[in-house]
């Protein structure tokens, strides 16, 4: 049974059907001020255009480079499109030191495009001619398909000289720098436009991208008269572009101010980016362990864990010593441990604190502390997704998601489905997919869209 207490310590967690609605009523009038020209300014959720008009339609055929640069490592993909919605991956992970996640940016730019020499080398295809598809995964302005303008650096990163600046010609300069591959930059996109694309490469009525990784963002489809920030002639000729909503800095307007407990606030004030991307300091891998982290000392301050240990003051200094000590991962795995074995949970309990088969009641108090972060971040999650999905014109919408969080976590899509069905719109059909390899796929997919259309 778990305590009283405990409950009471995890309430500001949870979040009443009132805040549920009141957040998403926050949440759709950002959208719209988002699109809106004379509002986007003030707008949190940017909600900028991604210059990707089309959806594949599956019979895509060729062969495409992707790299997708959005954490500490980056993957650099050959995509074989073999038409009937079928295609086949060879890819290659490599490592950002930690030096060049803050170091210049044109160094940056030249390890990647090294890397990409080798990986092409490798796969003897150094005369060819290759189109790829760039995921970049941090905040952008998009001036048309291949043109993207840094806004700011999220998830660690802050390299020099990068930000107001077009990655897109960065990564081309780098590559002509060195001069021994035929690779054109032909698209730019974040991971949420490539895991709408490799859904939609396999399901046609997705219309939602959503990724829930070390960040968390969305992108939808939506009518291209409804975006002010399109040109005017594309909104001619275009029926619909892909919008990348950059939801993570909800709430810097103080939206979500009355759900933000005290250790979000913590967090935020100990963060690089300061008072930015607020929603996702919320919802992301990121920042979720570390919130387990300092729900777990307030608890050992007020005795409500680990009660017949008399080290619990060693204990607190452990997890006070190291912010990232409590890794995200350790809350899927405890959320799918087996009562009253907890075998998962004693394992981490014994990593992080040395201390021996933790009570069951102890690993009781664990999980609830780990369910209730995890929970309100699905939630989140969930209210921005049945905004989106309740703006999109069809009836019957397919969500797309991937990362970590969601792959990863046994219950992350159940509680989001359980916020969904309060708030998506009867007349809708809605379901949720996991992406493969979306900003892989996904930006050889619009690669080869791109290609098409020219």
């Amino acid at each position: 049974m778990l305590d009283a207490e405990v409950r009471e310590l995890m309430q500001p967690f949870v979040l009443s059907d009132y805040q549920v609605q009141e957040v998403y009523s926050r949440f759709c009038l950002e959208v719209a001020r988002g699109l809106k020209r004379s509002t986007h300014p003030q707008a949190n959720v940017k909600c900028f255009p991604t210059y990707v008009h089309d959806l594949p339609t599956g019979d895509e055929m060729g062969k495409y480079l992707a790299l997708d640069l959005g954490g500490t490592n980056f993957r650099v993909l050959l995509v074989s499109l073999k038409g009937h919605h079928d295609a086949t991956v060879d890819s290659q992970i490599y490592a950002v030191p930690k030096d060049l996640m803050v170091g210049p940016g044109v160094d940056l730019f030249d390890h990647i495009a090294g890397c990409l020499a080798k990986f092409v080398e490798k796969h003897d295809m150094k005369t060819a001619y290759l189109p790829l598809g760039f995921t970049f995964s941090f905040p952008c302005v998009q001036q048309g398909l291949k043109e993207g303008i840094l806004v700011r650096w999220t998830k660690g990163f802050d390299c020099a000289g990068v930000e107001g600046e077009d990655v897109g010609r960065m990564l081309h300069e780098a590559i002509q720098r060195r001069g021994d591959a035929d690779i054109a930059v032909v698209a730019i996109l974040n991971d949420t436009t490539g895991t709408l694309m490799s859904c939609a490469h396999r399901n046609a009525d997705c219309r939602v991208g959503v990724i829930v990784g070390t960040g968390c963002n969305a992108c939808y489809v939506e009518d291209a008269e409804n975006v002010d920030l399109l040109r005017a002639d594309l909104k001619k000729t275009k029926r619909s572009v892909i919008v990348n909503a950059e939801w993570g800095a909800f709430g810097e307007g103080g939206q979500l101010d009355f759900v933000r407990t005290e250790y979000d606030r913590e967090i935020d004030e100990k963060s690089l980016n300061r008072s930015e991307q607020l929603f996702e300091k919320m919802t992301a891998g990121m920042y979720l362990g570390n919130l387990v982290r300092l729900v777990l000392l307030r608890a050992l301050e007020r005795k409500l864990i680990f009660k017949q240990s008399s080290r619990r003051p060693e204990f607190a200094s452990v997890l006070q010593r190291n912010e990232e000590v409590f890794e995200t991962r350790y809350i899927s795995e405890i959320e799918d441990d087996s009562f009253p074995e907890f075998a998962s949970t004693r394992k981490i309990v014994k990593n992080l604190f040395g201390l021996e088969k933790a009570s069951v009641e102890d690993c009781q108090t664990l999980r609830y502390i780990c369910e209730c972060v995890a929970k309100r971040a699905a939630t989140l999650v969930a209210i921005g997704v049945s905004g989106l999905v309740n703006r999109t014109s069809n009836r019957r919408v397919i969500v797309g998601m991937d990362g970590s969080v969601y792959r990863y976590h046994p219950k992350f899509d159940a509680y989001m489905r359980q916020t969904l069905q309060k708030l998506v719109k009867a007349d809708k059909e809605w379901d949720i997919m996991l992406s493969e390899d979306g900003s892989g796929r996904g930006a050889a997919l619009v690669a080869a869209v791109a290609s098409k259309t020219k």
